[in-house]
């Protein structure tokens, strides 16, 4: 003999009030942790939060980045519109980095970060 499981009665509490079970929870830090990019992003938005910079300079205020990496975070940073990349018809071509204002809004996070660290470790 199979027994069989009684359903319970409907509820009188309207269906909006019924929790939902997402299949997918999106996770906004995560988004931004996307859009930043790799371990040298954050260094690299550092520098430009004084001002906009050169390659060279960056190159240089960046320590341990290589030539390949401080271009594939700039090149990241510019797709996701966080800076701005503006060249120079000069010779050779000047090109300047500086933040959008969508970079600029992550000032706050960064000082956080550092705050939390100068705490911490």
């Amino acid at each position: 003999m199979v027994a069989l499981k009684k359903e319970p009665p409907a509820s009188p509490v309207p269906n909006s009030y019924v929790p939902r079970q997402p299949t997918v929870i999106e996770c906004n830090i995560e988004k931004t942790l996307d859009v930043i990019g790799g371990k040298w992003s954050f260094l690299v938005l550092r520098e430009l939060f004084c001002g906009k910079k050169r390659f060279g300079e960056l190159q240089r205020q960046v320590n341990g980045i290589n030539p390949k990496s401080l271009t594939d975070t700039l090149r990241h940073l510019e797709e996701k519109g966080v800076i701005e990349r503006t060249a120079y018809p000069t010779v050779p071509v000047t090109v300047e980095y500086s933040l959008t204002p969508k970079g600029e809004d992550l000032h706050q996070i960064l000082k956080e970060m550092k705050l939390w660290a100068a705490k911490w470790t």
